[in-house]
């Protein structure tokens, strides 16, 4: 085996790696569901948040140095970390820190990407590691970044950016690129209006993942320049990745399942609508997403719940669930809950229909209640014989209906 093939030398470039986790963002196109909480904040999957998936791929990549770079309202993001992720030994070089916006460099909050990581290079400087790997806080999505970081390595790289194929009317809400036969990042496209496709592969783009590794170095000297360029946006994909292309090594590292090549899986859920297509995938009897694998656990902070139950078998009063999955300390009473995905300390009382629906932690549903297509937010109190998901027109009048024809329903609404 070739030495940088070897799992030594994996290990070895993870531990001398630091990641920053982008976590700042206002998340404005889930509507309501970041009225509150930031975006990597927001519940996912029964039982977990965003930002549980790339803490949980760097925990598991064996990267042990952490910052979590933080801004709009982020209180319950800082009081999940603090509760779920406190384990790592600081003795042994390891942790998982929040930095909050500081405006130590000027008195403005971050003005893009790119200026999140140059507020901070005081941390990169105090560290010293001889890779950064830069995170979106905000994706869903399981990868081992040690081969990745490898082929950074190999290819003697500046930067090596996370990349996945999108379809082709997706891609204009990502970063684009075209790619040569070694990977080498000959174009890119922040947003554009007409993204180029794929060689091969019409339907398709080439996107950014928003997974960047730097060498330390070289992110000080680029992140220094930009800071001084008054026509900059401090932007990662609009104004790093396009200006480094020409003069520098950027390659792309396509994100594939390392066994059978295959793309992963990757979600960006940035919408209402992807949100909940996301969210209901996992109830598939072979969902892309693996929540049950135990070579590459999903962490998060978990309250001491008693299992979920499933009361009343009494003719027209049968609490029962199907083509589902229910989270610990839901009652599901004399009601029939189908294709939805209950997050924990749900209640459906008697009489009541849940069908396609995404329930968040702590919601009650009333009896006698129809539910149909919606997200129903957290601790959100639904009166008896209420209808959602029926009657667009009706629902708009309180709700949140997206284009999809999914309602969303969260407390001050109700």
């Amino acid at each position: 085996m070739h030495p940088k093939k070897s799992g030594r030398f994996v290990s070895a470039l993870t531990r001398s790696t630091m990641a920053m986790i982008m976590a700042g963002g206002r998340g404005s196109r889930l509507e309501d569901l970041t009225a509150i909480r930031a975006k990597p904040a927001t519940p996912f999957g029964g039982k977990f948040r965003i930002i549980d998936f790339p803490l949980s791929n760097c925990v598991n990549s064996g990267i042990r140095q952490i910052f979590i770079l933080s801004q709009y309202k982020a209180h319950s993001l800082i009081q999940h970390i603090h509760r779920g992720w406190g384990y790592l030994r600081g003795e042994f070089g390891e942790f998982i820190q929040i930095v909050p916006a500081q405006q130590q460099v000027d008195t403005s909050w971050y003005k893009g990407t790119a200026d999140s990581i140059f507020q901070n290079l005081d941390l990169v400087r105090e560290h010293a590691p001889d890779h950064v790997l830069i995170l979106a806080g905000d994706h869903i999505y399981k990868m081992d970044y040690g081969p990745m970081i490898a082929q950074h390595t190999e290819n003697n790289a500046d930067i090596t950016v996370g990349v996945i194929q999108v379809p082709l009317h997706e891609a204009t809400g990502f970063g684009v690129m075209t790619i040569d036969e070694d990977n080498k990042i000959t174009e890119f496209a922040e947003k554009p209006v007409n993204p180029t496709p794929v060689p091969g592969n019409p339907d398709a783009a080439m996107a950014s993942m928003g997974i960047y590794v730097f060498n330390r170095e070289f992110l000080l000297e680029v992140l220094e320049e930009d800071a001084i360029d008054p026509e900059s946006e401090h932007d990662f994909g609009k104004n790093i990745i396009p200006r480094c292309i020409e003069k520098c090594r950027v390659y792309a590292y396509p994100f594939h399942d390392v066994k059978t090549r295959a793309q992963s899986y990757w979600r960006d859920v940035g919408t209402v609508d992807a949100y909940f297509r996301a969210n209901l995938e996992l109830i598939y009897i072979h969902p892309e997403l693996n929540l049950y694998d135990d070579e590459w656990p999903i962490w998060t902070y978990q309250e001491q719940l008693p299992p979920a139950k499933f009361v009343l078998d009494d003719s027209g009063r049968v609490g029962m669930a199907t083509n589902s999955m229910v989270s610990g300390g839901c009652i599901v009473s004399g009601a029939y809950v189908r294709q939805s995905l209950l997050f924990s300390s749900v209640t459906v009382d008697e009489g009541s229909e849940v069908i396609q629906a995404v329930v968040l932690p702590q919601a009650h549903i009333g009896r006698h209640c129809r539910i149909t297509r919606a997200i129903i937010d957290k601790r959100c109190d639904i009166p008896d014989g209420t209808v959602i998901g029926e009657d667009h027109a009706e629902d708009a009048k309180r709700f949140t209906v997206t284009a999809e024809g999914v309602v969303l329903v969260c407390p001050h609404m109700l």
